[in-house]
């Protein structure tokens, strides 16, 4: 009998090259599109990106079955964005949303429906160990590796795949550059050939991310500081006020836009974002960024709820700390249940609450969330 896999249309390119290329390849595909969670007052583009993917299976004459997750992708992804943006730190929803959306209920829900797998469009790479080429997982022991098109990599934000994940997942485009994926929509008959990729969160879209927060956190004015001389190089020699921001919470770490400077610095160099005080309210800014003084995460940090996905090798291995980053020397040491992680340089812009994923070299040993 031929395998039966479930793929997650989103209405873009991606999956839709995916589901073709599966039933090119002898699959019994099914496209499933994931109907998540819309704000009110923000567009609602999950009828449209619907629309959109009945016409792949309408052209590649596959089931279609619509899937909805509203209310677990709120309390699961939306909910736990505002309530880590609440305790001063920035969270990766896009990881949250595929550890519990794509490869939580979706990937059940497959399988309780008979489903030998679930496929998506990301450009990653699933293989067994024993066959590093390939991007299927049909054995055991498997590893997650970066996609073919280093520009659209998107491993960092699957580092939360357990083996028992893998063992059911395929990544059709792993394997593949986007231009190719675009000929191949044109050589299937797609339509989304000449479609935009879709920008912004997780299903949310391109949304302002402070005007969102807004609608869950109170905006509160606070202080905007100059990080003194030794720090910065600005030329003051201590902390002073140069301007005011609406809430220390919003900010990330490493960000150069959205607070307001009233009093001009030595030179026009932006400034960005290097601390945040929640508790007084106050955010500290620099010319440039660079580790903090006395501070541990500019030489190591510690990960909590972490995942490893395959062993981790005792010689030196390599990490981000950010998405499209590029990769940077590091050793861990395990602490419990947490894992430390000691970089081979001084790093800056670390923000709590992001991901920090491993690599050896091309392949994802797997990550954590920087405490």
């Amino acid at each position: 009998m031929k395998k039966k896999v479930f793929v997650g249309l989103s209405g873009g390119v991606d999956s839709a090259v995916s589901a073709a290329l599966l039933k090119e390849q002898g699959y019994n595909v099914t496209g499933v599109f994931i109907k998540a969670w819309t704000p009110e007052g923000y567009p609602c583009t999950w009828k449209e990106e619907r629309r959109s993917a009945m016409r792949v299976v309408a052209i590649l004459d596959i089931p279609f079955i619509t899937l909805d997750l509203e209310k677990e992708y709120k309390k699961e992804v939306v909910d736990y964005m505002i309530a880590e943006y609440k305790k001063g730190r920035t969270p990766n929803p896009d990881v949250m949303c595929n550890k519990e959306i794509k490869f939580g209920h979706f990937l059940k829900f497959a399988l309780k429906n008979g489903a030998d797998f679930v496929a998506t469009g990301h450009y990653a790479v699933c293989s067994p160990k024993s066959d590093i080429g390939s991007a299927r997982c049909p054995t055991s022991g498997y590893q997650l590796s970066e996609g073919a098109d280093k520009n659209k990599d998107q491993s960092y934000f699957l580092w939360t795949l357990t083996q028992k994940q893998l063992k059911r997942t395929l990544f059709p485009i792993g394997d593949l550059q986007k231009l190719e994926v675009r000929k191949l929509a044109g050589k299937f008959g797609l339509p989304q050939a000449t479609k935009k990729d879709s920008q912004g969160l997780c299903f949310l879209g391109k949304i302002d991310m402070k005007e969102f927060l807004t609608r869950y956190i109170t905006p509160k004015k606070g202080k905007v500081l100059l990080a003194p001389y030794s720090f910065s190089g600005a030329g003051n020699e201590k902390e002073e006020v140069i301007g005011h921001h609406k809430g220390a919470l919003f900010f990330t770490i490493g960000e150069r836009h959205g607070f307001t400077i009233t009093k001009k610095t030595t030179d026009d160099s932006p400034l960005y974002v290097i601390s945040k005080n929640i508790k007084n309210n106050t955010i500290t800014v620099a010319p440039k960024i660079t580790p903090q003084p006395n501070s541990i995460q500019g030489q190591s940090l510690y990960l909590k709820d972490v995942n490893i996905i395959g062993k981790i090798p005792s010689k030196k291995i390599f990490c981000r700390i950010r998405y499209r980053q590029e990769k940077i020397g590091c050793r861990v040491e395990k602490k419990g249940n947490e894992l430390k992680v000691i970089f081979d340089k001084l790093q800056a812009g670390i923000s709590p609450g992001q991901s920090l994923v491993l690599y050896n070299n091309e392949i994802c040993l797997g990550g954590g969330i920087i405490e």
